[in-house]
């Protein structure tokens, strides 16, 4: 009986290949003998070559036990199955054979120890030999002098007893199909690969290197290479591992359970990096599913979905990057960051091709660092990535996990951050991914009302749980120490911290306290926060959060007047700032006195938080057009408004978030099917010096801004800034000072309206004694009139705006102007 092809549910990628006739494979390598005559032994076994005994040095005195890893991980009672030593299976004295019971277990998938039964036992009369080797002709055992066939029990299964006073050491298999004989070790001689301590810290959710721990991680054990594969799945009555290494059919490679933990583990020899698999779990209801590790470092590229064994051969260039980052915290910091989703910056570019663009891009413009959308794997584009299923796998349309780490080593040694945008709120309900993952809730809340997520249909994770809750802190700290993340921008935080985020009355239930908020998300979000500045130094985690919820960026030992300890993040996403003002920019400028304090409110609450100013891809797309776009006025007025808008926010205390394409000025909204339009910067385009001008003033913006300790040192400190004239509404005038640690100030001044002031004044400290304009954004080069103050300004003895100097400058129409002291 031949091998049958894969499993449908597979992958189609060199699934229906099998091996050729007469063909070695690296784990199973072909003995290049005839199997000997089946002839059967009276105890069941055809005739050995020679049964080796104490004295040949192949096998300890009876009884004795295979050597203890020298990891010094514990050995089951029993041996390797953690079985009864006297071999539960064995139907009798001089039988060998597998009874029926554990016989149906294992051909249904149900077995929670294969171990105890497969392999080799100490049993009365010698040691039984069981295999269940699906599609196989024959097994004979070898072992130095050991030869010895097995009996063919029937339905994949085979037995012997040989009369030997201990287990071979490392014995082997010599399999015979219809096609090929192969020589592979057994799988199930082999002790657990997974030690007691990470069972304990999985068990109490605390494993903050869990990646290590579950998953399919190539090894080598107890002197063998191949791989253990680990998974979390405590409701299931059985795990198998199905891969392109067994014709996709898990029946032959059970897994065994590890106690309560609810965790299965086996490890396969000769199974190596590059290989496919899932596993395939038989639900509480005897059902069976095939799923996606959710461990899994790398994947098929959608919409293929099988996980790929992995082992990581990057090699770091990035160490003098890694020691400055933690010299400075964020929010004292100059950080203007690049908004990018990676499949479509340019289209068709893989990881290693983007790192020969990208970072010499973004450096040229002067932004800090750039901010990833998710690059976690997802199988649909469309997503943009927010719906995650390998949470430990960037995608595989961009390249493997090591062209991920090329590409992040790249920027990085261009002197760039990289924050990756990460979504711990809500996971989709794919059939093969988390979803019931093993036939029960258990990534997902069990109460439907708690587990269903309103707005896109996926499902919320259930934070309460501690091995669900490890799962994502663990993510969290694998990104940034695995691939070197200096940032991680938690996605949709708002969803996770209200119990009726999006629900009406009777859609939800109070917590204890008979409130609102979701105490399980906070819990998480303090644990992962704590746990990421801890372990990472220089990391920064920065929340999407767009309500009034108190200590977003507040430590967690902090408790707050509502009594939460603070979240903990670093920096907050200000979503308020971002819709005032764009609403207040969206007027003629005519109309515009009328919502004068759009402008002006962010600065009461400016404080209460470490800001994000973020225009980002939410900003541009679903019909709410680009950023260019939503200015008022003919071309030329909507590049004007553009330009003083940028400096007004590159000026505003926080730092700054712009997403590509708006940089020179896109008109047309993004689109993840095309990316932005490059082609406006080509110089044959006619309007090309339009876009041209807006992409230099953001690389100006970005070169004054990192010069001027004055725009970021005192970001969160009141003391870092002062209105010169916030009232100035019938003037659309918004004027104020920026001061750098040691005092040295920056005056912004933006206009907001079409016409030229002559003769503008502003009260300023009297102690400089003359101002450079160092920067205005109606300067030619930009596309602007060239409307500027081409000499120091020297304050007069006038007072004004209760200062006592002054000076008069000349405000040209829709800019902003900056200077400093000459």
């Amino acid at each position: 009986m031949t091998p049958r092809p894969p499993s449908d549910d597979g992958p189609k990628k060199n699934s229906a290949k099998k091996p050729a006739a007469g063909k070695k494979t690296a784990a199973e390598k072909s003995a290049g003998r005839k199997s000997p005559a089946r002839k059967k032994s009276a105890r069941g076994v055809s005739a050995v070559a020679r049964i080796p005994d104490a004295a040949d040095g192949g096998a300890g005195a009876a009884g004795n036990a295979p050597a203890v890893p020298e990891d010094g991980r514990a050995v089951p009672e029993g041996g390797p199955g953690g079985a009864d030593p006297v071999g539960a299976a064995a139907k009798a004295p001089g039988s060998a054979e597998i009874d029926a019971a554990d016989r149906a277990r294992l051909l249904d998938g149900t077995h929670h120890n294969p171990h105890g039964v497969l392999g080799a036992h100490p049993v009365p009369g010698g040691i039984a030999f069981r295999v269940f080797r699906p599609y196989a002709l024959g097994v004979t055992v070898v072992a130095q002098d050991l030869r010895a066939a097995l009996q063919d029990d029937g339905g994949g299964f085979f037995s012997g007893l040989l009369p030997l006073r201990a287990i071979p050491d490392a014995y082997r298999l010599l399999v015979t199909y219809a096609d090929a004989e192969r020589e592979t070790e057994d799988a199930y001689r082999f002790l657990p690969a997974l030690g007691e301590l990470d069972l304990h810290l999985i068990g109490e959710g605390r494993h903050e290197e869990l990646w290590k721990a579950l998953g399919a991680v190539p090894m080598e054990h107890q002197g063998v290479a191949g791989t253990r594969f680990t998974v979390w799945a405590p409701n299931a009555r059985g795990v198998r591992v199905a891969g392109s290494f067994n014709f996709w059919d898990g029946s032959g490679h059970p897994m065994r359970s590890l106690g309560s933990s609810g965790v299965w583990e086996v490890f396969l020899p000769g199974v190596g990096e590059g290989e496919l698999y899932k596993f395939d779990i038989t639900r509480p209801d005897g059902s069976h599913t095939l799923r996606a590790d959710p461990m899994a470092r790398r994947t098929e590229e959608p919409p293929r979905t099988s996980s790929v064994v992995h082992a990581s051969h990057h090699v770091w260039r990035d160490a003098d990057w890694l020691a400055r980052r933690a010299e400075r915290p964020a929010h004292e910091a100059p950080v203007s960051v690049y908004e990018i989703h990676l499949p479509s910056w340019r289209p068709g570019l893989t990881y290693r091709q983007l790192a020969e663009q990208l970072p010499a891009y973004v450096a040229d413009l002067g932004f800090t660092h750039v901010e990833l959308m998710p690059v976690a794997e997802h199988p649909f584009g469309g997503s943009w990535g927010y719906q995650v299923t390998g949470f430990y796998a960037p995608t595989a349309r961009l390249g493997t996990p090591d062209d991920f780490k090329h590409l992040v080593d790249a920027l990085h040694r261009a002197g760039i951050g990289v924050l990756m945008d990460w979504v711990p709120a809500h996971f989709p309900r794919d059939e093969w991914a988390l979803a019931a993952f093993d036939g029960r809730p258990l990534y997902e809340h069990p109460d439907p009302q708690r587990a269903d997520h309103p707005d896109w249909g996926t499902l919320e994770f259930d934070y309460g749980r501690r091995e669900v809750r490890n799962f994502l802190v663990a993510n969290a700290t694998y990104w940034c120490e695995e691939f070197h993340i200096d940032g991680l921008r938690v996605d949709a935080v708002a969803s996770m911290l209200y119990l009726d985020y999006s629900r009406e009355p009777g859609q939800w239930s109070p917590n204890e306290h008979g409130g609102r908020e979701n105490l399980d998300a906070v819990a998480f979000l303090q644990e992962m926060n704590a746990t990421v500045y801890r372990r990472n130094p220089g990391v920064v985690t920065v929340a999407e959060e767009s309500t009034a919820w108190d200590g977003v960026t507040r430590a967690t030992h902090h408790t707050g007047p509502g009594g939460f300890g603070g979240l903990g993040f670093g920096l907050k996403w200000n979503m308020g700032w971002m819709h005032d003002s764009l609403d207040y920019l969206a007027h003629e400028p005519v109309h515009r006195k009328y919502h004068h304090d759009e402008m002006t409110f962010s600065m009461v609450y400016a404080y209460s938080e470490n800001y994000v100013l973020p225009i980002s891809h939410d900003e541009v797309v679903h019909g709410k057009r680009s950023l260019v776009s939503k200015m008022p006025g003919d071309w030329w007025q909507q590049r004007a408004n553009l330009r003083a808008y940028l400096a007004f926010m590159w000026a505003h205390p926080g730092k700054q978030l712009l997403f590509m394409g708006q940089e020179f000025a896109q008109g047309a909204e993004w689109s993840e099917a095309h990316g932005p339009d490059w082609w406006l910067l080509d110089p044959a385009y006619g309007a090309e010096a339009d876009h041209r001008g807006v992409r230099d003033l953001v690389r100006d913006l970005n070169t004054v801004y990192r010069h001027e300790p004055a725009l970021w040192e005192r970001d969160t400190d009141p003391s870092g800034f002062a209105w010169v004239s916030g009232d100035s509404a019938d003037d659309n005038v918004f004027a104020f000072l920026r001061h750098a640690a040691d005092g040295t100030p920056l005056l912004a001044v933006s206009h907001f309206s079409p016409a030229v002031r002559h003769g503008y004044r502003l009260g300023v400290p009297e102690d400089v004694p003359a101002w450079h304009e160092v920067l205005n954004t109606d300067a030619l080069r930009y596309g602007g009139g060239d409307v500027t103050n081409p000499h120091p300004v020297k304050p007069e003895p006038t007072p004004w705006h209760g200062r006592p100097a002054s000076v008069q400058l000349t405000l040209p129409p829709l800019s902003t102007v900056w200077l400093r002291p000459a």
